[in-house]
């Protein structure tokens, strides 16, 4: 009988993890096409981090953040900025509390982000990238 046990068990794992849809897609950082600016790795962490607020040719920038807990935004935050969600959440508290930034205004899904990124060209922000139009330019990819 615990043998029955151990075998179902790990048959019923080994299900979950096959039909498990994947968390980490690709998220692709989005600009609007008239934007001529180049950004690296490093620009896109500064900007999200609040430490960067224009563009390397200049332009004022205003980075825009997916919704707390969506897939899109729990992958950006790994491996775009290196950060888990609650390091993320503790990171703009302490600059909130002393005074020193805001965090990026949340959207609520990629259509979202993208309407307002096509609108204007200050506006950075970041999709699945499946889901991205002709409406923006990607400057930065992450996987």
């Amino acid at each position: 009988m615990k043998l029955f046990n151990k075998l179902s068990i790990t048959s019923l794992l080994l299900s979950l993890f096959v039909l498990a849809p994947a968390v980490s897609a690709e998220v692709v950082v989005i600009t609007n096409p008239s934007n001529s600016a180049s950004l690296s790795e490093s620009d896109v962490k500064r900007i999200f981090l609040g430490k960067m607020k224009s563009f390397p040719g200049g332009g004022t920038i205003l980075s825009v953040n997916q919704s707390a807990g969506s897939d899109v935004r729990k992958t950006f935050d790994k491996v775009a900025l290196g950060k888990s969600p609650s390091q993320m959440k503790a990171y703009w508290s302490k600059l909130v509390f002393s005074g020193k930034g805001n965090p990026p205004k949340e959207l609520a899904n990629d259509a979202e982000v993208i309407k307002l990124v096509a609108e204007n060209p200050a506006v950075i922000g970041y999709i699945d990238a499946a889901n991205k139009t002709n409406e923006v330019k990607v400057v930065a990819s992450y996987k």
